[in-house]
């Protein structure tokens, strides 16, 4: 394919592209393809003659769009948002076509520092402390990870590298290894499984802090498993506090917890993934409030924010804190700037040395939204889960499961966890919308989330219709079943 040819096949591709976004509501929002299903559609082995862009082009319709779950659907309801607009597609395509390696400065200049600045955007935008900010005399920063989980897991090693050195220095006669077997990290029993990965990754133990009946973690409870740690000769050294959990949405109680976490010299991270998002409207900033006694940051633009996956922000009060804990200079990696103290070369905030230029897509929705059409984006979404909210609160069968703070309503029907994993089998078996479940405390529960950029409030109201009907007809068969036993 010369460049002609690419401009041809290029135009090509926006107007699928767009086509498919378009009417993507046409399509079924959740595939009828059983495991297994695309390996008989092609050939075992790669060609070993040049195939024709028409033939790879027409596949896509038979062989991809069948097995292809419609993230973009305004009948996708499951999991958080995936972000999308064409602003940030057309910042991919470029990013593509750059096709630049950005590990240092050196690497593509452009790259490293339109990073530095668009974090910084970011960060202002949601009124972070300005020691996170990448001033010119700050020592924090900003950088732009491929996940929250990738966030969790470098908070966490930076975190494990910073405690072994520091207790090393105060019992030089400890080896590294006897003070790896006593770290302790700690999150909510309502934390993401990732912070349990990343300790796994990490290699050191892992406890849950056990949350209130709101699903959050308050400050006596994590004082209260430190105490009891500490007491057993264990070093707890790091803690994962959440806004806006994934179950339901809860949130971690920053202004308790954080002086405890500075009190006891344990790293505190905050992973926002989905809610932080949402701190860009003021009327949501409060949601933040102790982010001042955090280390660490993150969330995830390619959630909420209309920036394409993958675009994770993290910060941190001092960078020198994950540069010290990841950085080696091989000369082939060296340049002759990196010493003036002007440059950030990521590869050292990162686990992978290379790095795609993902701050175009900041910089394209940024400017193209505006500040205030990310946050009227926002503020529709929270509209939208309030108004199924009211419908769910409507229907004396139904019960919400906890407090409807953003995008995400918990609901099931009064009854056995039995019956509402039956109501989600049959909504999930219809194809009409998609969701997922979760657990609180015992109970079986049905999330839905506002996911989609196009969704409507007509989109609400067919989903409740439909889930209203499915569950009339599944409590008919129940009690049908039950008079039979």
């Amino acid at each position: 394919m010369d460049a002609a040819e690419f401009r041809k096949r290029g135009k090509e591709m926006v107007d699928y592209i767009a086509d498919y976004l378009e009417k993507i509501d046409k399509r079924q929002v959740f595939p009828d393809v059983e495991p297994g299903y695309l390996r008989p559609l092609i050939p075992d082995c790669a060609p070993q003659d040049p195939e024709s862009f028409e033939d790879v082009f027409k596949d896509i319709e038979k062989i991809i769009m069948p097995g292809v779950t419609h993230w973009h659907s305004p009948y996708f309801f499951a999991y958080f948002p995936a972000a999308s607009s064409f602003p940030a597609l057309l910042a991919d395509m470029l990013c593509g076509g750059i096709g630049c390696v950005g590990f240092s400065w050196a690497a593509s200049p452009a790259c490293t520092e339109l990073e530095t600045v668009m974090l910084d955007w970011l960060g202002k935008m949601i009124n972070l402390p300005e020691e996170f900010l990448a001033g010119k005399h700050s020592q924090g920063g900003g950088v732009i990870q491929g996940s929250a989980s990738e966030a969790t897991l470098i908070s966490l090693l930076a975190a494990r590298t910073k405690a072994i050195r520091q207790v090393q220095s105060e019992k030089p006669e400890l080896t590294e290894a006897d003070i790896m077997g006593r770290l302790v990290a700690y999150a909510s029993d309502q934390a993401h499984s990732s912070v349990e990965r990343a300790a796994l990754i990490g290699g050191v133990k892992i406890k849950n802090v056990c949350s209130d009946d709101t699903f959050s973690v308050c400050g006596s409870a994590l004082k209260k498993v430190l105490d009891e740690d500490k007491a057993s000769g264990l070093i707890p050294f790091f803690f994962c506090a959440t806004l806006g959990t994934t179950p339901c949405c809860s949130f971690d109680k920053l202004l308790e917890l954080g002086p405890i976490c500075n009190k006891e010299n344990i790293w505190m991270h905050i992973d926002a993934a989905y809610a932080g998002s949402a701190f860009i409207c003021p009327e949501f900033r409060h949601l933040l409030n102790g982010v001042e006694f955090a280390d660490s940051f993150n969330f995830n633009p390619h959630k909420w924010l209309l920036v394409n996956f993958d675009c994770s922000a993290m910060w941190v009060k001092k960078r020198s804190d994950l540069t010290g804990a990841f950085k080696l200079e091989p000369l082939y990696l060296q340049h002759h700037h990196q010493e003036s103290g002007l440059v950030t070369d990521y590869r050292h905030w990162q686990i992978p040395l290379g790095r795609r230029f993902r701050s175009l897509k900041l910089w394209f929705v940024l400017r193209m939204y505006g500040v205030t059409g990310l946050q009227e984006h926002i503020r529709k979404h929270v509209r939208l889960s309030h108004q199924f909210e009211h419908l769910v609160l409507q229907d004396e069968r139904f019960e919400t499961c906890a407090e409807v703070v953003l995008g995400l309503v918990c609901f099931r029907l009064k009854g056995s966890n039995e019956l509402n994993k039956a109501l989600l089998k049959s909504i999930n078996e219809a194809k009409k919308i998609h969701l997922v479940p979760c657990h609180l405390r015992e109970k079986f529960v049905l999330r839905f989330a506002i996911c989609s950029r196009t969704v409507e409030s007509t989109h609400i109201k067919f989903a409740w219709q439909h889930i209203s009907q499915l569950a009339t007809d599944l409590l008919k068969t129940w009690e049908q079943k039950h008079r039979q036993q």
